[in-house]
């Protein structure tokens, strides 16, 4: 039982690590810039809510996992 903790904490360590990579070399500039992003700039602040954004990597993330759970 302990081992399928420890091999998800392994393939989160890598998303991160790849995330990361990516962030550093400015390969995700797209990344809460989509059509669909809320972005409202007041006088006194700023609101930002990345729906579109939030939505396309809850579809990527979910394909993923199905992937990984039919291997």
């Amino acid at each position: 039982m302990g081992s399928g903790i420890g091999n998800v904490l392994i393939l989160a360590g890598i998303v991160l690590i790849l995330a990361g990579v990516l962030a550093k070399y400015g390969l995700m500039g797209w990344f809460g810039h989509l059509p669909g992003d809320i972005r409202i700039k007041g006088e006194h602040g700023a609101f930002y809510f990345p729906l579109t954004t939030m939505i396309l990597l809850s579809v990527v993330l979910s394909l993923l996992l199905q992937l990984i759970r039919k291997f």
